[in-house]
This record gives C-alpha cells, structure tokens and sequence, in this order.
C-alpha cells in the first residue's frame, strides 16, 4: 500500500466557515483514517471482508453518534461535526462510513429519539464505545423505494411480540448484536423493535458475491416467530415517519461522506497528473487534463458549500427533509461523476487496487442507489416545489 499522501481540497477557504472544534474533530478522523484505514482497504476490499479491528478506533473518534448527548456515551457535537467525520471517513472508505452511519443515524439516533429512558441507557453506550454494532432493518427483498408496503409482521401474544418477516441489504447485519426493526402490527401500523441477537428464530446471512462495498459487512435479517418482548418496542413514535426520520439523518451524512469520497478521486488525479510523463511533458500541462481537474473541483466546492448550509440548519432544526434529498442525491452523483473522470486520467493504473479510484467508484455506486434511490430523491424534490405527487 502506498503512504496516504492525501491534502484535502479548499478552493473558497471554506475552513474558515469552521469552529476550531469543527476543525480538531475532522482533523483527528483524517489522521485516523490515515494511520489506521488506509493501510488495510484495499487488501480487506479485494477479500471481501469488514476489517473489524477498526471498530473500537471508529468510537475513539466518536464516529458511533457523535451527536447522542454526552450521558448516553455519545460525542455530544453538532451536526457538522457529525458531517465532517462521516467526510472523512469515507474519504477512506464508503463502506467503512457505511457502518458508522448505520450505527450512528440508523440504530442509535431511533432508540435516542424515539426509545424510552431504560432503552437509551440499555443500549446507546454499548453502542457508543463500539462493544456493541447494531443494524437497521427496513429494505425487504419486495420492497425498496416503498417501504410502507412492507410484509414483516408482529402479533401481541400477551406477554410479548411474535415477529416474522424479513429484512435485505442490511449493512452490519451478520455480526450486529442487536437490530432496530420496522414491522407492521395487527392494524397495519408501523414500529419499530429492538430485536438482539440470540432471541430464537433470528438468523443473519450474509450477502456474499457483491462489487461494491467489499470492505462492509452485508446480510439479511430473518424472524422466524421471533419472541420480542413488550419492552423493546419503541414508544415515542411510530409510522412509517420513524423510520423516514432514521434516514434523514443517515442522508445528512452521505452528503457529506461523499464529498470525502469525490476529493480523494480528485486529490489523487492531481498528483497523478504532474507525476506522470507523456509526450515529453506531465499529463496535467495538456488541456483536456486541465479541463477535468477544474470541473472537479469546481463541482467539490459546490457540494462543500451545499453540505455546510445543510448542517447549519440541521443543527437550527429547520431542515426539511426535501432540501436534505437534494444534497444527498447532487453530492453522490457528483462524486461518482468525478471517480469516472479522475479513473480515467489515470488510464490503466486507475483500475489498480495501487490507487483507491476504483474501489471508491464501485462503492459509489451502491451509495448512489441506497438510502433512497438517486431517481426517487430527484422525485421528493419534484415534489416539493411543484406540491404535485409523481408516487400516487
């Protein structure tokens, strides 16, 4: 592996928008990632397989809830600093954000938000320090961009729930020990449970065979007559909202964890481009290389920009859901736009597992499709401004 030689791009002096705890937060997840991510992905990528000695350093950096209060065992921070880590951790590997935004926005922030005080203290600082991973299941093998049509059920046995379904494409699912769950009741409303591994008739496979997210773990979820008991139901909201609400979060930080992405692409074809020699002169001297230098990094700048304002209204509350669906979708198609361009300034070389161009474009290509597909958040937008709704 070739030392992590990475400078991150800041064309408009956006560091200056920062808090100096903005600053020391992101600046101690690059190190991190640079010491302790960038030396084992590729080779945990062409395996297969989660490298899960980093766990324990994904807490020390407070990437497992970064925003859940203090006395739950989380960071305490805003929501930019939440943003920035996700950056960063992604400029690694998107699969490695991927675990922290599941355990952070998908399993921690719903028992946080909509859990029980005996829940939060239960779950969130096992979660927090990384002793426990959780998962998040709401995809079924029937229904992706519809989830409020799900199929996975629970009954009210008396003294606790009977839970039977399933659950696809769950990041985390094979080694979590526990999994926020959503199923419907006997009237067809939607909750969420807290199933933990060990409970009888629940089993995750893992989802092997796959081109993308190779440095994640993948499975399902499977409850076969599961007995939940009546403690681990989420109280405080229900709805398909609760979960709509999970993933809001969860898109707030791919917004930013792309940007990671799209500038390491982008910081490697730039070194790239004046290190290597054709026609007598460095590649970077010929106009089409300059060309596409520029774009990317015009375009960074813009998702750098658009990521900032988001996490300003994040953390005033006033963010809605249709402009966090904008920054999701415009942020990963841009960075999946520069991955191609910047894999091909580097012709041959950028299919070689000696630079991160490839692996961080076929991550992006699963990053582009989940947490909302890029053509359904292009239709939340539609929505929006027109009032008209293109799902019904």
């Amino acid at each position: 592996m070739k030392p992590d030689l990475f400078e991150a791009p800041d064309y408009y002096n956006l560091d200056e928008l920062l808090t100096e705890e903005h600053k020391l937060v992101r600046d101690a997840a690059r190190e991190w990632v640079k010491r302790d991510v960038s030396p084992i992905i590729e080779e945990a990528a062409q395996k297969a397989e989660f490298p899960k000695s980093i766990v324990g350093g994904l807490a020390e950096i407070g990437a497992f809830g970064p925003y859940i209060p203090v006395e739950y065992g989380g960071a305490g921070l805003d929501q930019i600093s939440y943003g920035l880590i996700m950056q960063e951790i992604e400029r690694g590997d998107s699969g490695v954000r991927s675990t922290a935004s599941v355990q952070s926005s998908l399993v921690m922030y719903p028992i946080w938000k909509y859990g029980n005080e005996e829940q939060r203290q239960k779950y969130l600082p096992k979660l927090a320090s990384g002793e426990w991973i959780g998962s998040f299941g709401l995809t079924e093998p029937d229904h992706g961009s519809n989830p409020g049509g799900m199929v996975t059920n629970f009954k009210d046995m008396g003294d606790h729930y009977l839970l039977n379904g399933a659950k696809m494409w769950i990041s985390n699912s094979p080694f979590c020990q526990i999994a926020v769950v959503w199923a419907k009741n006997e009237e067809g409303r939607i909750h969420g449970l807290i199933v933990e591994r060990g409970m009888e008739g629940f089993s995750t496979p893992e989802t092997h065979n796959k081109w993308s997210l190779r440095a994640s773990a993948t499975g399902e979820l499977i409850f076969d007559n599961v007995k939940v008991p009546k403690e681990n139901l989420l109280p405080n909201k229900s709805g398909l909202g609760a979960p709509l609400g999970c993933l809001d979060s969860a898109r707030f930080g791919i917004a930013w964890g792309a940007i990671g992405a799209a500038m390491d692409c982008y910081d490697t074809a730039l070194r790239y481009s004046k290190e290597r020699m054709q026609f007598g002169k460095p590649i970077g001297q010929f106009q089409l290389q300059q060309k596409k230098l520029a774009e990317m990094i015009t375009e960074i700048t813009k998702a750098q920009l658009l990521a900032w304002r988001l996490g300003v209204m994040r953390e005033a509350g006033t963010a809605t859901s249709a402009q966090i669906s904008m920054a999701k979708r415009n942020n990963v198609e841009m960075a999946i736009n520069i991955a191609r361009e910047a894999r091909q300034m580097l012709g041959g070389m950028g299919i070689s597992g000696e630079y991160s161009i490839m692996r961080h474009s076929m991550n992006l290509e699963s990053v582009i499709t989940y947490e909302g597909t890029h053509d359904i958040h292009l239709l939340i937008t539609g929505l929006d401004v027109t009032g008209l709704n293109a799902f019904k």
